[in-house]
């Protein structure tokens, strides 16, 4: 679920909910919940309904890190038109506490609901990580072309991507759009990214992947063959973004189109090996998707 926010929201400072924004409005928005999910916590509530006439002009969210009803320690998330919110947070499972306050057209604010609390699901990117291309941040700026220079890729990645765990860098390595043989820009064919990592022993245990990205194409999001030192590993099948990331990078900020997806999935021990590694992205069908990361991660 995307929300739309109002400019500069995200970047509020500290805020008392509810205090020193003029005068109350009776009630309280109902029905707030929180549902913790893989990389998100959405959030959900009933719409409110002021009386004599108002409309509601926005919603603002509040996130605090400790329990107990919204005061001094709750933060200004973002503000949206409408009663759901997505919370995109990191991989490391925290719990978190929100409220919620309507603000009429007026400039009259109800008070803060009660708080509900979330945590988000433990992504296999807060392990230890094996090798690892781009920060889990939901943002793809730190990759080579970002946010919107796509048009330079055939130059700048005559041969697709090759990236070297430890050595190579993503600002000049690694390219922020994965195209697919739909695209014209770069030349309507398969394109693979390939990931080279070396290993002192081959793990005994199974590893997993972690792959999200910040946005893909609306309608032709298409599907990836991934391998592991030629062995298959799986077919990626890809969910419809918003055609917005090869233009901007950041999904975290206010009022952005853009609209992530995260697939994660374990590794047997098996196709590993000491030294060389060789993972390899293949995009067999569709258009163009838009990293955040990519990583293979050591359960801990």
């Amino acid at each position: 679920m995307t929300d739309t926010t109002l400019p500069a929201a995200s970047a509020a400072p500290a805020a008392h909910p509810g205090r020193g924004y003029g005068q109350h409005v009776p009630g309280t928005v109902s029905g707030l919940t929180a549902t913790g999910g893989l990389a998100v916590v959405e959030l959900a509530w009933r719409s409110y309904r002021p009386r004599h006439g108002q409309l509601v002009d926005h919603y603002e969210v509040y996130v605090s890190e400790r329990a107990g009803r919204a005061g001094g320690s709750a933060t200004l998330l973002g503000r949206t038109l409408y009663p759901h919110f997505t919370h995109r947070v990191g991989p490391k499972p925290r719990t978190r506490h929100y409220s919620v306050v309507a603000v009429v057209d007026s400039g009259a604010r109800t008070r803060p609901t009660r708080p509900v609390s979330a945590a988000n699901a433990r992504s296999v990117a807060a392990g230890r990580a094996v090798a690892q291309v781009g920060e889990f941040d939901h943002k793809g700026l730190e990759f080579a072309l970002s946010p919107d220079r796509s048009a330079g890729y055939r130059t700048a990645f005559p041969t697709g991507v090759d990236f070297r765990y430890g050595t190579s860098t993503p600002s000049r390595d690694w390219c922020y759009l994965h195209p697919g043989p739909a695209d014209s820009w770069a030349g309507r064919k398969e394109h693979t990214f390939t990931l080279r990592f070396d290993l002192r022993t081959a793990p005994k245990d199974d590893l997993a992947c972690a792959l999200w990205l910040i946005d893909s194409h609306a309608t032709a999001a298409g599907t990836a063959e991934m391998t592991l030192n030629d062995s298959p590993v799986r077919t990626l099948e890809f969910r419809g973004g918003a055609t917005r990331g090869s233009v901007e990078g950041d999904a975290t900020r206010a009022g952005t189109a853009l609209k992530p997806s995260y697939y994660e999935f374990p590794m047997t021990a098996g196709l590993f090996k000491t030294g060389e590694n060789v993972l390899k992205l293949r995009k067999t069908s569709g258009s163009w998707i838009a990293y955040d990361a990519l990583g293979i991660f050591a359960r801990e």
